[in-house]
């Protein structure tokens, strides 16, 4: 609709223009596919996100306009559909009111996608690192008197490899956010890397800079094992994954591997519970039994697991966890959040039931935080990079 009033020339220009970037993005694809280990032994995830950023960009973008074309056809098809019923219906009274309306559906399609084009180029060069505290008050039935006014930050997902790529002021404006807020604990719940150890060598510093008066522990994520690797040795993948725990100490977190400890806060005490990786989908490492074994299901209990759904499978309905954190899914990058109206769409929902901010249920809990880092899509689009500020009260308060 929108080219047929163009010379013929134009019209192949403009087809040719709408498949390039598809083109392009098609042998770039191919490339990454036949090359992928000799890039990533590069130590450098620019290519990859690369690819990545300009293939969701044009896809997402055109998808919109689509979208407006799709429900063009369909009056198309309707008005076939009528002219064939009502033969001397009059159609040709109105006809040309119709092609405006019509023309006006694909140019909206046309402005529409063009916005969200420019979303998203603008998601990958500034909104990936235009980072929100996310505030919530949690009230307990149970909470501890000791326990009353604590401060956890949580932060998740910091997919370091992602940042290679000198954005160390970005990151470093984001740790001086979580030190401003003075947390009692930091919690860590995993993806501190996208496969390999060394990409947090750059980092060891800067990360271990978070500060928490009473300690800052962690767990792993699925990316964390290195699982989308081919290693040439399983000793190859093993070694990595040692560097990886030294990578944790070294910053000051104390990783927990399907283990608890108890914290002593002020004259009451919780259990930190800490569990690797389980989520439906992915290799299963988290043991929860073994991880909360001696624990007295009358303390007060923390858990901390990477993937959601292992809380919608092992612990709502049954556990002793009256609060459990975990990040994964990013929210996908991508959505719109605009919680004064009760707006929060994403992708993510079709995959995730429970995939950003605070759910409950009976009076357990689980927050989901959106993620520090990016991964895959290059960017964040209405999904901003998440530190999470928890504070704790009672509900007799």
């Amino acid at each position: 609709m929108l080219t047929e009033n163009l010379d013929p020339l134009w019209r192949k220009i403009t087809r040719f223009a709408w498949w390039l970037p598809s083109i392009i993005w098609l042998g770039l694809a191919v490339y990454l596919f036949l090359n992928f280990t000799s890039i990533m032994a590069e130590k450098s995830y620019k290519f990859f996100y690369f690819v990545g950023g300009f293939g969701i960009t044009f896809f997402v973008s055109k998808m919109v306009f689509l979208g407006f074309h799709f429900i063009e056809d369909l009056i198309q098809v309707g008005r076939w559909a009528v002219s064939k019923v009502y033969p001397s219906g009059g159609a040709d009274d109105f006809t040309p009111a119709k092609i405006t309306r019509l023309q006006f559906l694909s140019q909206t399609g046309l402005i529409l996608s063009g916005v969200v084009f420019g979303s998203m180029v603008y998601g990958q060069i500034q909104g990936k690192y235009d980072f929100k505290v996310f505030r919530e008050k949690l009230r307990f039935p149970k909470l501890p008197t000791g326990l009353r006014g604590m401060k956890i930050v949580q932060l998740s997902d910091m997919h370091l490899g992602s940042f290679l790529d000198n954005s160390f002021e970005e990151v470093k404006g984001a740790i001086a956010k979580v030190n401003e807020l003075e947390p009692d604990y930091i919690f860590f719940t995993g993806d501190m890397v996208n496969n390999f150890a060394y990409e947090t060598d750059a980092w060891i510093e800067i990360i271990g800079g978070l500060k928490a008066k009473k300690g800052k522990y962690s767990i792993l994520g699925n990316h964390d094992y290195g699982d989308y690797v081919p290693w040439e040795t399983e000793e190859e993948k093993s070694k990595n994954l040692e560097d990886l725990y030294l990578a944790h100490q070294r910053m000051g977190f104390t990783l927990l591997r399907n283990e608890n400890i108890v914290i002593q806060h002020k004259e009451s005490s919780f259990n930190l519970i800490g569990v690797e990786n389980w989520g439906q989908g992915f290799h299963q490492y988290g043991d929860l039994d073994k991880a909360m074994a001696g624990i007295n299901s009358e303390d007060f209990n923390i858990l901390l697991s990477h993937d959601p759904t292992h809380w919608e499978k092992k612990v709502m309905d049954t556990a002793p966890i009256e609060l459990t954190l975990s990040g994964h899914t990013h929210g996908m990058q991508l959505g719109v959040e605009i919680p004064s109206l009760g707006i929060k769409i994403s992708p993510a929902r079709l995959r995730y039931k429970r995939w950003a901010g605070l759910y409950e249920n009976e009076g357990r809990f689980l927050y989901v935080n959106r993620g520090f880092g990016y991964l895959g899509f290059p960017g964040r689009v209405g999904i901003k990079p998440e530190i999470t500020l928890l504070e704790f009260d009672s509900e007799l308060a």
